[in-house]
């Protein structure tokens, strides 16, 4: 009668020693490769192509636009009209640098700007306005976050484009930068403007 081997072959442990090894290698590849995917601000959205989500917003206190007190955001806001609802924070470095670019396309009369006010202390937010302009026809404020979640914002800033129809079209992570604007979200303005209404 034999008794059974307790040792493994040296093939064995060779390969025990290669597997670990093997699956580091091919997560570091998908890894490496996922990361070279693309543009960043390309994140997908579920809400392309679906009404925006149903949440008003107070307006930011004290908020005014030549002379008269800038309104929040209601949901009727965005039927009939090709509209671009950024969402901004006073603290967001990167929403000073886009704010010139949130003027320049606020002198574009086809459509309105709406802005959704993140996280900001209200006499942040008169501050920074106050600093580089109102491009917004309503501000909406939200103190807490909630609604930001609703839309599926990421982080600050972020823009999204409303068709006539009242659904979100386009979606742009990150600043609005002059490269993005003329390569991406100026085609996706004139895409929704010429739309047909429904």
């Amino acid at each position: 009668m034999s008794v059974a081997s307790n040792e493994t072959s040296p093939v064995s442990r060779r390969l025990l020693v290669l597997l670990p090894l093997a699956v580091f290698l091919a997560l570091a590849a998908l890894f490496l490769f996922r990361l070279g995917a693309g543009d960043p601000s390309k994140l997908p959205s579920v809400l392309i192509g679906r009404p925006v989500p149903d949440t008003p917003l107070p307006a930011v206190e004290g908020l005014v636009r030549d002379g008269k007190p800038v309104p929040g955001i209601a949901n009727a806001d965005f039927k009939g009209a090709v509209s671009l609802v950024n969402v901004w924070a006073s603290w967001c470095v990167p929403c000073h640098d886009e704010a010139p670019l949130l003027m320049q396309l606020a002198d574009d009369k086809r459509i309105r700007l709406l802005g959704i006010n993140y996280k900001d202390q209200p006499d942040n937010a008169r501050r920074f306005v106050g600093r580089y302009g109102n491009p917004f026809a309503a501000v909406g404020a939200d103190q807490n976050g909630r609604v930001s979640i609703d839309w599926g914002v990421y982080g600050v800033p972020e823009t999204f484009l409303i068709g006539r129809d009242g659904k979100i079209a386009y979606k742009l992570v990150g600043p609005i930068s002059p490269e993005n604007l003329a390569s991406t979200l100026k085609p996706q303005i004139e895409k929704a403007l010429a739309a047909p209404q429904s």
